[in-house]
């Protein structure tokens, strides 16, 4: 018993000498490639048996004859082994470089394609790391092109809307300075009109600038909706009976919803005023709300002729305005792009649809805790 403690502890001291020169081999060399590290480590297990085989001949545990064939056998095994870390080395290295170029293209184009053949656990998984991340990317450059695209429609519907009350403004105001107005009541009325109209202009901007900055600060409330849509009826009436068009509300359940009421009422005003100007005189814009299984659903539905298929993903989008026959003069595009901002903002989702003779707007809430 005495003697296998003595040949284990001899065996563990020269095998701790081999690993402390290895560990500072490894180092030393920790910035090198992977092959030289698992050749280190090869090196290392054989290394430090050989030190423990000779520490034990050494207290002459063992005779020459012995030593000598434990010797061979060391080398054998650490020819074998060192040849095994280089070859795995070899390959990590040839993987981990196909996969470095592969992910080079995430910073050229936005493509990743993993390498073909096998891979190691932690390869495979960083493979399909890449390739999550460059579909992300992807996306998020997509809609960075389509922000764009309605950003530069935006400023040029914006601009020839700003330009056209401008120059007429400036038009009254020189011939009401000169004194050539022949009814300077009338030029005052419509001065006025014109910038109301560029007041509305101004605050719609202002506030999609807040819903694209993530700064629209809702107060919400415990409101019944029947009383919201009614508001809502009462708001739009007086432009209803200008343009000839009947509004109905039917089908309005009093069912509570927790809302910020200013900013839902924004939302169905707008809904309203745009159906009001795209239904013909004589046509009906019906509003609706009920329950559904997905919350509290809002319908305005308008008399417009509906709306081309290939537009349909687009109405919500900024400065959209469809065809030039569906644009209204004191539209600017901004109306639908407010109505979806903040009705994700009560973590509700607004959509549309074409029906028989027209097209049905609808918010989906999701319906106040009990």
């Amino acid at each position: 018993m005495r003697d296998m403690l003595l040949i284990a502890l001899y065996a563990f001291l020269g095998a701790t000498a081999a690993g402390a020169v290895g560990a500072g081999v490894l180092l030393l060399i920790r910035r090198r490639s992977l092959t030289a590290s698992l050749a280190v480590v090869a090196a290392v297990a054989v290394t430090a048996m050989l030190a423990g085989t000779l520490a034990v001949a050494r207290a002459m545990f063992l005779s020459g004859h012995d030593l000598t064939v434990v010797t061979t056998v060391v080398a054998m095994a650490a020819v074998v082994s060192l040849a095994t870390a280089l070859l795995l080395g070899r390959w990590v290295v040839a993987r981990s470089h196909a996969l470095a170029l592969a992910a080079r293209a995430l910073g050229d184009d936005g493509s990743f394609a993993a390498p073909d053949g096998p891979a190691t656990a932690e390869l495979a998984a960083l493979s399909r790391e890449l390739a999550t991340t460059s579909a992300r990317l992807a996306a998020s450059r997509e809609r960075e092109r389509a922000l764009e695209s309605s950003r530069r429609e935006l400023v040029a519907w914006i601009s020839h809307d700003l330009r056209t009350p401008l120059a007429g403004l400036r038009a009254m105001a020189e011939a009401l300075e000169d004194g050539v107005a022949a009814d300077p009541d009338r030029y005052l009325r419509q001065i006025r009109t014109e910038v109301e109209r560029l007041n509305d202009m101004v605050g719609d901007l202002f506030e999609l600038s807040r819903i694209h900055a993530g700064t629209l600060a809702l107060a919400p409330a415990r409101i019944s909706l029947y009383d919201l849509v009614g508001d809502a009826l009462a708001g739009a009436d007086p432009l209803a009976r200008e343009y000839g068009v009947r509004l109905v509300g039917d089908r309005i359940e009093p069912v509570p919803v927790e809302v910020d009421g200013r900013e839902m009422s924004r939302v169905l005003g707008n809904l309203l005023v745009n159906a009001i100007r795209r239904t013909p005189a004589d046509g009906t814009v019906a509003v609706a709300a009920e329950r559904s299984p997905d919350g509290v659903v809002v319908s305005v539905t308008d008399g417009c002729g509906g709306i081309p298929e290939e537009d349909l993903p687009r109405v919500f989008d900024t400065g959209w305005r469809g065809s030039h026959a569906r644009t209204p003069p004191a539209g600017a595009g901004l109306g639908l792009a407010i109505v979806r901002g903040i009705v994700e903002a009560h973590q509700g989702r607004a959509t549309v649809r074409n029906i028989p003779g027209g097209c049905r707007f609808e918010v989906t809430l999701p319906t106040a805790p009990g």
